[in-house]
């Protein structure tokens, strides 16, 4: 063996080599797995967090987006319900949202007075007539409640119907009120066809099934029964405002024309109690000064599924419109 040989540690130790990078290797391994253990755990804790995020969104797209606290206090409140824009059955101010907030109001031992604040131009006399007797029969179970209609901007046709089941009504002196009356409009394409050379083909199983089919002309036969249907739907009307209101009411038929008038005209027509607020009647007549909002809203999860749905219907027909 040669001096160099003697000489070389690694020669005088032939495994070392080996043992060393066995030793890096395992290290680097036991590393890897500490940094994986971390890596998970990081990953745990952010996919928990998403989770509840994702829980809480729920949470809040289920609840109504009038969703609060009541108060605690033993003093009481004012309920507020809003019956705001067109009355009918798929609108916000439909009787199964209206009815549903008075009922809860009613049942609140706290509740020490309702307002009905009303900014409507009317709509359907069926979901008007049955808010309108609704209000009446709580009226009749809990005399100790009062319920007070107060006038925003309008207060016409259907929400005026509304409106006199209450107690009393407010409004401001320039809210415009009345339009007590019943109106049915459509359009009459008939010449128009003719003009365009278009043949109208229609066939019905009952001699009247096509009344009032616009492109028709029209016949006086079904002018005659629409209108008494008008005159029988108005005299309901009429009688229901003559119950209501009562002796307040002012002896001049241009009431019950269908003309609207200010709320400063309508007190003087007995249409109207008193100028003022919701606030002033809490404050002033009711004496609960508090106003808790018992109006039922759309949640949050129904507004975005309908805004969703738009926003689909949108670009569905700007895709249709790319395709042409």
């Amino acid at each position: 063996m040669s001096d160099e040989q003697n000489n070389d540690p690694a020669a005088a130790k032939p495994g070392n080599n080996d043992k060393s990078w066995e030793q890096n290797l395992i290290s680097r391994i036991a590393l890897e797995a500490l940094n994986e253990q971390r890596r998970s755990r990081r990953w745990g804790i952010f996919f928990k967090s998403l989770l509840a995020l994702y829980l809480f969104a729920l949470l809040l797209l289920y609840l109504p987006s009038d969703w609060t606290l009541k108060p605690v206090t033993g003093k009481g409140y004012t309920v507020l319900i809003e019956i705001d824009g067109i009355i009918s059955s798929d609108a916000r101010a439909s009787a199964d949202n209206v009815v549903t907030g008075l009922r809860k109001a009613f049942e609140d031992d706290r509740t020490r007075g309702i307002i009905l604040r009303i900014n409507s131009p009317g709509g359907s006399p069926v979901q008007a007539g049955y808010i309108h007797d609704e209000v009446m029969r709580l009226r009749g179970e809990n005399p100790d409640i009062p319920v007070f209609a107060v006038i925003t901007d309008t207060c016409a046709s259907g929400g005026y119907y509304i409106a006199v089941a209450a107690d009393e009504i407010y409004a401001n002196r320039a809210s415009i009120v009345g339009s007590i009356g019943v109106v049915y409009s459509g359009f009459g394409f008939v010449d128009a066809l003719d003009k365009m050379g278009v043949e109208r083909r229609i066939l019905t199983a009952g001699d009247e099934k096509a009344l009032m089919d616009p492109f028709s002309p029209l016949e006086n036969e079904a002018v005659d029964h629409l209108q008494t249907m008008l005159d029988d739907i108005h005299q309901q009307f009429i009688d229901i405002v003559k119950k209501g209101r009562g002796d307040r009411l002012q002896d001049d038929e241009r009431l019950f024309s269908g003309l609207i008038w200010t709320g400063e005209q309508g007190l003087a027509l007995g249409l109207v109690d008193e100028l003022g607020s919701a606030s002033y009647v809490a404050r002033e007549v009711i004496g609960a000064e508090e106003i808790v909002d018992y109006t039922v809203r759309e949640n949050y999860f129904d507004r975005f599924a309908r805004r969703m749905g738009s926003a689909l219907a949108t670009e569905l027909m700007e895709m249709s419109y790319k395709l042409r």
